[in-house]
């Protein structure tokens, strides 16, 4: 039993038990769903920041400032995540896996059906934005537990050996997200033009979520609890402070954990969100384009994932984030001069580079971050750890397009913030190796 808090002497209870693989893809694609909706949802307010919420809820005569106030709200729900993190990982540790799971997507389902249905800045003044920003602190608490927990069922769902497979079938649910809100959007703008999307059509894709709410409980009802954590519950073993013993034997796994992710969240948010800010607003671009480009390099990413998932099966997810991160920092300024082409053949194919290659390490931060915890803190450590690379990550557009207005709309800043980003990630994969819990089979 993991009878210790330190990622690096941690025991795993996993390691005499028999698993069932039958039962380790049905709670893999359980987690996928959950993990799509909650991109979903997510990304929607991401695209919506960059597209209309700075003319509908931020309103000034200067489009830097409006989108800045824009890009301030997506950064403020990126800061509740680690406060959720904190919260559902505790929770997560003491209750069990599966509970927390079903509370996290209902918070995030609902909230983004509510925004969908909020009256805008012309409508109700004041009152807009600052309902707007509520909202998006609840949505940011929900997701700070949903996507450590459903990583980590996975996990520990799975045979040691082949953990990396399935844990990379829940970050494929990020790509999905992105595709269905950017093609959700993409499509009104098709069906309705671009003055019907401004005025009304942005709405729909947002009240979606609430249909795709229940379809995702109702798969999610399916998941097995993790048999580690139900292990610990008879032996009387979980933990009772786990967020103190996480702060307190773990902190160096965090910090590395931390820099581990931060390419595959942070450069993702540069690459589109922003990137379809700069598109838009400093290039002239159509915004059909970029949402293509964002569509495009998603159903590319896809692939990507898995394929990057079975060379961390194969290699070790450190491995894997290091020349990941190395790839990510060689292409940062060939990727920023395509886009900078206006181009429209160029500027899709730059957006799908860039997101591909960010994501290989990516696809093994679950595999790194889960083996950086015992059982019996993991869902707090990894809810810190990622969350808190989110809450930095979230602040990427908002950073890119201050130093992009500062430099008088040079694209520079963005391919400095994905090297520097790519970098940190690059670093961290030297470190996991010695961080994570030795456990036999598992290749680091």
């Amino acid at each position: 039993m993991a009878s210790t808090v330190s990622g690096a002497t941690g025991v795993s209870p996993s390691a005499d038990r028999v698993i069932d693989e039958s039962v380790t893809k049905k709670v893999a694609l359980a987690a996928l769903v959950g993990t799509a909706l909650e991109w979903y949802d997510f990304f929607l307010f991401t695209t919506a920041a960059a597209l209309v919420f700075n003319a509908q809820f931020f309103v000034s005569q200067d489009p830097f400032v409006a989108a800045m106030g824009s890009f301030a709200t997506l950064a403020v729900g990126f800061v509740a995540r680690p406060i959720g993190g904190f919260i559902f990982g505790a929770l997560g540790d003491k209750v069990g896996r599966k509970k927390i799971l079903m509370v996290t997507i209902v918070g995030i389902g609902i909230v983004t059906g509510m925004i969908g249905l909020l009256p805008n800045y012309m409508s109700i003044g004041m009152a807009a934005p600052v309902l707007l920003v509520l909202l998006r602190i609840i949505q940011g608490l929900a997701v700070g537990g949903e996507w450590s927990g459903a990583v980590i069922i996975a996990v520990e769902n799975a045979p040691v050996a082949k953990r990396a497979r399935y844990a990379a079938l829940p970050q494929v649910g990020s790509p999905i997200g992105t595709i269905l809100s950017s093609g959700g959007f993409f499509g009104m703008l098709y069906l309705v033009g671009q003055t019907n999307f401004d005025a009304w059509g942005w709405r729909i894709p947002f009240i979606a979520a609430i249909p795709l709410l229940a379809v995702s409980l109702w798969i999610r009802s399916k998941l097995s609890e993790s048999p580690e954590f139900e292990a610990l519950m008879e032996s009387g073993e979980t933990e009772h402070a786990p967020i103190r013993g996480v702060l307190k034997n773990s902190w160096r796994q965090i910090l590395v954990g931390m820099c581990s992710a931060l390419l595959g969240i942070g450069g993702f948010y540069l690459i589109t969100s922003f990137v379809v800010f700069y598109g838009t607003k400093v290039l002239k671009l159509p915004s059909e384009l970029l949402l293509l480009g964002s569509l495009v390099a998603a159903a590319l990413e896809i692939g990507a994932l898995i394929w990057a998932g079975r060379l961390g099966e194969k290699f070790g997810a450190s491995k894997v984030i290091l020349w990941g991160g190395v790839a990510s920092a060689a292409i940062a300024v060939p990727v920023f001069l395509a886009i900078d082409s206006r181009n429209p053949f160029l500027v899709v194919i730059g957006m799908m580079i860039g997101v591909a290659v960010l994501s290989i390490p990516y696809a093994v931060s679950g595999t790194a971050l889960t083996a950086l915890f015992a059982t019996k803190v993991r869902y707090t450590g990894v809810a810190i750890t990622s969350n808190t690379a989110g809450v930095i990550s979230g602040f990427v557009p908002l950073i890119a397009t201050a130093l992009v207005a500062a430099t008088g709309n040079s694209y520079w800043p963005g391919a400095i913030i994905l090297l520097v980003v790519s970098a940190l990630t690059a670093l961290s994969g030297l470190f996991l190796p010695g961080l994570s819990i030795k456990e036999e089979g598992m290749k680091h």
